[in-house]
């Protein structure tokens, strides 16, 4: 039995990138024990716990063995053919690889033989000693750090050893033992450090199991990272309830705060109250990106002049921390005034010549030419929705001129939000300044989309301008490359019209997009066909991320359908069509249809009844031509299941037609005649959707 305890790893470093440090710890906890796994060197119940710190990456893992159990090994020799002579006796190249591998000769006779492919071959099977832990330790760490997911390296001294930062000590222990290693240039030992203030000084880790407490009592840290962004959490809503108040969307701060304290302690600030005269839009940012403060609202989510400062210290008397940290952030505060009041100055309309130096793309021009593009296309869509054109191209007019503002300048995140303020303080209405605002929507997957007809026409105007711009002059994302944000741009179109929804043809849209684009500029190759392409990718990869089956996805958009608002309800009528008991059949029989005309390469005719021989053909044309105008209406009227549940009364004239009439007859007026009735059907039963896609395959 092997002897266990539980093994520590620490790194002690410099400062850790915050927002990448929950990431390094999981990446790096995991390689370690994945590696102990691979050398046989975990107990049954093994368990793994991550540390990580604003200094100190690490791991304890329970119950590790001192050295893996020896395990038996079959080692190939050689193929039989080779090895052995006629009379079974060990050849010249037998003898001299058991020489070279210390194999004795008499072992010749316990070899196994087996088959290897096509051949049969000479296996030695023998015992081989398990990994050490003192051996294979290091080497494991060593790698884990060199699979982390690091993007840029950095040397310190005259080392040439490299990490994210520099690293100050290494400690290794299994029970109270020092496991022997180095890593990073760095020797094992049983010293680390805590607080760089609270500690009690250097730390000597008694055992593996003693780290956290000690860290925890002498240290003054708290070393598993979701412990200490639970302990935070508990603090700010603790402290923002006393305060009467609530800190909105919080959760991506507290994160990188979580990263950047090893010791935290939630302090109350406030702020003169004469700021809130700027938008809080403002403010919030300040405070959130800059300061790492989190603001305070009241129930109506409205700004006060206070907020929370998650300390790296605690003391007894906090009037110095929190009057410091006032202090930093009123200068703030006052830049943000100031660029607001100083932008007041200049309504947005005047500001939009200034666009014409801001180069949009060298091939696609400025802004200023980009705004005109976006004017005229909001309009047309706006048009088309019954919306006030003129309010959607006005908005369409004004929503990059805040791009040139001081505060945007400073914010690049303000943009929009910024541009309904000022455009509400030049006297534009409410509808165009909400335009303004939401024209970026959705930002990201989840976002909140633009609301109203005029919103959503200035949004998806900007979003298929770049598009169809960047596929236009072949631009075009590949493998995780995206640039331009087209991906987002795409799904942010696809949002826009499903979910609001908007009775639009994305097909005429991306047309009137590239309508706006002056001769001679969008010079790729069958652009639109792949910008669709494109996009129906995008599509099928939402659709299927909601959860909707992957065959009924299928057989929706095997057809293209360019109403995207109707492809949630084509999706639900297919789903309950493949629910009925004629759909299998119908979709196999589909299936062989399709298969059929696949090989005509002629153009067919409508069936002529003349020409029709069989019972079964007579039945199936009988029963097409009187179901097709109700389902013809039913597809008019946008009701696709009831269309779907009408082609299923066609199962068993299908399945008899199949049985009983050869379509590929020799005399070729019946055989067109009947390629001409099965294409009059499948164009019938694929009104909604490719139902051959639900065939099992």
């Amino acid at each position: 039995m092997m002897s266990e305890a539980t093994l520590l790893v620490e790194l002690l470093t410099e400062e850790l990138p915050p927002k990448a440090l929950p990431r390094l710890a999981e990446s790096f906890s995991e390689a370690v024990f994945q590696g102990l796994a691979r050398s046989g060197l975990l107990g049954d119940a093994s368990v793994r716990r991550p540390f990580a710190t604003p200094r100190r990456l690490g791991l304890t893992v329970t119950d590790v063995r001192a050295a893996a159990a020896p395990r038996e090994v079959a080692e190939k020799i050689m193929p039989v053919q080779v090895a052995l002579d006629e009379e079974g006796r060990p050849t010249p190249a037998l003898l001299k690889k058991l020489e070279a591998r210390g194999i004795p000769v008499e072992a010749v006779a316990g070899f196994e033989r087996r088959p290897d492919g096509k051949s049969e071959a000479l296996f030695y099977r023998r015992v081989e000693a398990g990994a050490s832990l003192d051996d294979a330790l290091a080497a494991l760490v060593q790698e884990a750090v060199k699979a982390l997911p690091i993007p840029k390296l950095m040397r310190w001294g005259a080392s040439e050893v490299q990490f994210v930062r520099p690293v100050h000590r290494l400690t290794l222990l299994h029970g109270t033992r020092v496991v022997p290693g180095s890593v990073l240039g760095l020797e094992s030992g049983r010293v680390t450090r805590g607080h760089r203030f609270m500690s009690r000084g250097e730390l000597e880790i008694a055992s593996a199991e003693a780290y956290e407490p000690t860290l925890l009592a002498e240290g003054k840290v708290i070393p598993n990272f979701d412990e200490r962004r639970a302990d935070i959490e508990r603090q700010l809503l603790e402290t923002a309830r006393a305060q009467q108040a609530t800190l909105g969307e919080y959760a991506d701060l507290l994160d990188e705060v979580s990263a950047l304290v090893e010791h935290p302690t939630v302090y109350v600030g406030e702020f003169e109250p004469e700021f809130l005269a700027v938008p809080q839009e403002c403010l919030i940012l300040t405070m959130r990106a800059n300061q790492k403060y989190f603001p305070l609202f009241d129930e109506g989510g409205k700004l006060l002049n206070r907020f929370l400062i998650v300390s790296n210290m605690r003391v007894a008397d906090s009037s110095h921390i929190v009057s410091g940290n006032q202090r930093v952030v009123r200068p703030r505060l006052a830049d943000a005034r100031f660029f607001f009041e100083q932008d007041r100055k200049h309504p947005l309309e005047s500001r939009l010549p200034r666009l014409a130096s801001v180069v949009y793309h060298n091939k696609l021009g400025s802004q200023f030419e980009r705004v005109d593009r976006l004017e005229r296309l909001a309009g047309r869509i706006a048009q088309t929705l019954h919306a006030d054109a003129g309010a959607a191209a006005r908005a369409a007019r004004l929503a990059k001129a805040d791009l040139v503002t001081e505060m945007v300048g400073e914010f690049p995140e303000l943009q929009g939000v910024m541009g309904r303020h000022y455009a509400l303080h030049d006297g534009e209405g409410e509808v165009v300044a909400e335009a303004v605002c939401a024209h970026y929507q959705p930002r990201f997957a989840g976002d909140e989309l633009p609301q109203g007809n005029v919103a959503c026409a200035v949004a998806l105007a900007d979003k298929l301008d770049a598009l169809v711009g960047f596929f236009g002059i072949g631009q075009v994302p590949t493998g995780d490359k995206d640039p331009f944000g087209l991906r987002r741009a795409a799904l942010g179109v696809l949002r826009i019209l499903m979910e609001t929804p908007l009775p639009l043809d994305l097909k005429r849209l991306v047309a009137d997009a590239a309508a706006g684009f002056k001769p001679g500029v969008l010079t790729a190759k069958e652009f639109e066909s792949q910008l669709l392409d494109f996009v129906f990718e995008r599509l099928r990869h939402q659709l299927r991320e909601s959860g909707a089956a992957v065959d009924v996805v299928d057989a929706v958009l095997a057809l293209r359908p360019t109403r995207i608002d109707l492809v949630p309800v084509k999706l639900e009528a297919v789903r309950r069509f493949r629910t009925l008991p004629e759909a299998e059949a119908l979709a196999a029989a589909n299936k062989r249809i399709v298969n059929i005309l696949k090989k005509v390469d002629e153009v067919l005719p409508e069936p002529d009844i003349a020409l029709l021989q069989e019972d079964a053909e007579r039945r199936l044309f009988h029963q097409v031509v009187e179901v097709a105008p109700l389902v013809r209406s039913h597809v008019e009227n946008e009701d696709y299941a009831e269309a779907l549940r009408a082609l299923a009364g066609l199962r068993e004239a299908v399945d008899n037609f199949f049985d009983h009439v050869m379509v590929m007859v020799e005399e070729p007026l019946t055989r067109r005649n009947r390629l001409g009735l099965l294409h009059m059907l499948a164009g019938l039963m694929n009104r909604v959707a490719d139902i051959s896609r639900l065939a099992p395959q």
